[in-house]
């Protein structure tokens, strides 16, 4: 019973301990101004629909299509919450706030498999998403609305500010481990990931084209007793560190000044190298609905989302159309 006790006492202190030593690592990681990029700290209530003083974009004149009942239930991705809510805001009535919901993606694409929404704004499905969509039964419907950039950013004072696509993939492949092997000082580069399903992570995926990739960057602090902590590793702005996402998240939602986008091949992942398609790295924004819902609302928002209307919402919300 002592000994029971002893170790008890042993592992409540070592538990403190680690507790403690996380928090000032964290005020550490605070007071050298090392800032996160998380979507954990995006307000999402600022861009909630029907919402006074809201960020929500909006049209210039009065919309094309009303609708007053049956109204489509919406989900999807946090980058994309500013731009289908401002749909909703246009085209519902003012309580079809409770239509429009957010989790992430990939909650979304689980919502929208398990038939709880109707349609769910995100970046392609992953792997994992189609398979789950498969063994459920469903299909899904891909529309894609807006061009968006796929980005890798690092901190403000690199000096750093081009990569080559190769270059990009041999970091997270291993083959190139410090930055004096791209034009940079003298410092190992730490390549931060997000976790899997998530739709940077997907994209990020897809754009190491099956190459090896290494274990993702986390904070291990390892205590007495073989006792060890990992932090999620959301990017943190370590002067050595590399990160992606997508252009609006890190631009509009995040607008963090103490990291700078990479040109990729010389090219800027700005509005005009989008819309023209210089910036190499674009992927698709997609509207998603499952191919058996034939809610007939569920269609007539789609057709509006492909409209003029639809598109100047896309834009106002700091998303490149798709112009067909």
């Amino acid at each position: 019973m002592k000994k029971k006790l002893f170790a008890s006492l042993i592992l409540l202190l070592s538990l403190t301990s680690c507790f403690n030593t996380k928090k000032m690592w964290d005020r550490y990681d605070s007071n050298l101004n090392y800032s996160r990029v998380s979507e954990n700290d995006f307000d999402v209530s600022s861009y909630q629909p029907f919402v006074k003083g809201n960020k929500v974009a909006v049209l210039d004149s009065a919309s094309t299509l009303l609708l007053k009942k049956d109204l489509p239930v919406l989900d999807g991705a946090t980058a994309l919450y500013p731009l289908y809510s401002a749909f909703a805001q246009a085209v519902y009535p003012s309580n079809g706030n409770k239509k429009v919901r957010y989790s992430n993606t990939m909650n979304a694409y689980k919502a929208l498999i398990d038939k709880k929404v109707d349609i769910i704004f995100v970046a392609s499905p992953s792997a994992e998403q189609l398979e789950m969509a498969k063994n459920a039964g469903v299909e899904l419907r891909l529309l894609p609305i807006a061009r968006e950039a796929f980005v890798f950013f690092v901190n403000s004072n690199n000096i750093v500010d081009n990569f080559s696509i190769e270059q990009l993939q041999d970091i997270y492949s291993g083959k190139i481990t410090n930055w004096n092997e791209v034009g940079g000082k003298n410092d190992s580069i730490i390549p931060f990931q997000r976790n899997i399903g998530s739709g940077s992570q997907t994209a990020f995926l897809d754009f190491m084209q099956a190459k090896p990739i290494i274990t993702p960057k986390k904070d291990e602090l390892i205590f007495g007793m073989g006792m060890m902590i990992s932090r999620v590793a959301d990017y943190i702005n370590y002067p050595n560190a590399i990160g992606f996402s997508f252009r609006y998240f890190v631009n509009e939602m995040v607008g963090n000044r103490q990291i700078k986008l990479l040109k990729i091949n010389q090219f800027p992942p700005d509005f005009m190298s989008i819309e023209n398609k210089k910036y190499p790295l674009l992927y698709d924004v997609y509207a998603i609905t499952l191919f058996d819902n034939k809610k007939p609302n569920v269609e007539k928002l789609l057709n509006w989302i492909l409209s003029e209307q639809g598109r100047e919402l896309i834009q106002k919300t700091g998303y490149c159309p798709i112009t067909r």
